[in-house]
């Protein structure tokens, strides 16, 4: 089984939607049983909320299906137990590596680094252009998907 990890700040907008977005894709490919997929911020600041609601629409808007998401804040025991760990942001990158000493295995990426124009998925909390990080965060989803993921 597959373990991907999306994490943003505060988990509330970019992770959750990535999270959502991954496993709709997977379910849509048939192989959603051969995932574990979920979500976490590198700060504790926004644990329990849950997700955005203007992130929170634009997921409705495009139909992705969306649970009862509670925020949560990455633990230093979560780097062995997935075998991607996600980051949307370069400072994200930073602070996970911070978290985990390090990145010994590889795991972490960026998520846009899996499409054709690398770089951070902005943040909504603070650019308010949530349909901008949707579309970012579907393409780079169905990018892992189709480089790593298929592979």
């Amino acid at each position: 089984m597959a373990r991907i990890l999306f994490i943003c700040l505060g988990n509330i907008c970019r992770s959750v939607a990535a999270e959502y977005i991954m496993k709709e894709i997977v379910r849509r490919e048939g192989v959603e049983k051969e995932f574990f997929i979920s979500s976490a911020g590198t700060s504790a600041e926004e644990a329990g909320a849950g997700m955005y609601p203007p992130m929170y629409r634009e997921l409705e808007k495009a139909g992705v299906a969306v649970g009862n998401h509670r925020a949560t804040r990455m633990k230093r025991g979560d780097y062995g137990k997935y075998d991607l760990l996600i980051g949307m942001d370069a400072e994200n990158l930073y602070d996970m590596k911070r978290i985990w000493n390090g990145d010994p295995e590889g795991k972490i990426y960026r998520l846009m680094d899996f499409t054709d124009t690398p770089g951070n998925v902005s943040d909504p909390w603070y650019t308010r252009d949530f349909a901008r990080a949707y579309r970012d965060i579907r393409c780079g989803c169905e990018a892992l998907y189709r480089k790593w993921v298929k592979i």
